[in-house]
């Protein structure tokens, strides 16, 4: 297989290129001109919003499957940057998706990853939610990425375009940006246990209860969704079973000898927030046979132990 990941310096990008390079692929991976990849492939410089550029790499690499992973994907960010969120989510994918028709390879697999946030507000007694649930977006970031796979379901019916659509829960891990939640709580453990800053731990919303998966896990499920995915078909990527964040905060504390009190802080709250978001899995599991193997204790531990390692 010829793997071709759009956005592959980001953190999940680097996790999918091991993943798939391990699994005996040849990996090709794009950065913006101010990135870089340090994970061993072909690595190309392309900026999505020109859609020329798309067009000369599909026909420099002729990739048999392409991972869309570039996105804007914080959704503190998109409240305070809505038009940025909304170009690169929306007007970008746009532009792979013409691209990717306009290509003289005519078989290309496109996994085009979107998020669980996208089923937004949820009606009582929907979760778990099953890929059929109607979506409700709350936020910015899940309004461009339920609109980003509405446009994917139309270029699979009206062209018949070779397109896999997956919602992914939240995902963590070593070396994620601190903006998330997981490794924020890791960071001010890591800062507090080396006496970078007072022992207090600051916090958002602790009751909302999100399903985390591993990133590891994730990647390995594009993976297959690749060899294996349905045509047309949309898939929720997660563990099927949502903890509050009062539990990954309280599992990343236990990890620590140190005296840590918690407080709240107004600015880590969004401006709005969904009490609960799970979703059913049997679908991906019944077509891969993937499901979440890694513990949530173990990617606190680990994300911990990153920290500690390079503060």
């Amino acid at each position: 297989m010829k793997a071709l990941i759009i956005g592959g310096a980001g953190f999940v990008g680097a996790y999918l290129i091991r993943e798939l390079s391990t699994a005996g692929a040849e990996v090709h991976a794009t950065c913006l001109p101010s990135e870089s990849i340090t994970e061993t492939c072909f690595t190309h410089t392309l900026d999505i919003m020109d859609i020329g550029s798309i067009s000369a790499l599909l026909a420099e690499v002729a990739p048999d499957v392409i991972f869309h992973l570039a996105a804007q994907s914080s959704v503190a960010v998109s409240w305070k940057k809505p038009q940025l969120t909304a170009n690169i989510n929306v007007v970008g994918s746009i532009n792979v998706l013409e691209a990717v028709r306009a290509a003289e390879k005519k078989d290309i697999r496109i996994i085009m990853i979107g998020t669980g946030e996208e089923y937004g507000f949820i009606r009582e007694g929907a979760c778990p939610l099953s890929e059929d649930e109607p979506l409700n977006p709350g936020n910015i970031y899940a309004a461009t990425k339920a609109c980003q796979e509405m446009i994917s379901r139309i270029y699979v019916r009206a062209y018949d375009m070779d397109i896999v659509m997956v919602r992914a829960f939240n995902h963590s891990g070593p070396a994620q940006s601190d903006i998330f939640v997981i490794s924020d709580f890791c960071r001010q453990i890591a800062e507090i246990e080396k006496g970078m800053r007072p022992p207090e731990i600051r916090v958002g919303n602790l009751s909302a209860m999100r399903d985390f998966t591993d990133v590891r896990d994730v990647v390995r499920a594009y993976r297959l969704l690749a060899e294996k995915g349905t045509r047309g078909r949309v898939y929720n990527i997660g563990r099927g079973r949502a903890v509050k964040i009062q539990y990954i905060l309280d599992t990343a504390l236990s990890f620590s000898d140190t005296e840590i009190s918690v407080t709240n802080d107004p600015a880590r709250m969004r401006a709005s927030d969904t009490p609960l978001i799970e979703p059913d899995v049997s679908l991906v599991h019944g077509d891969t046979g993937w499901k979440a193997e890694i513990t949530m204790e173990q990617t606190s531990r680990d994300t911990l132990d990153y920290w500690r390692g390079i503060l």
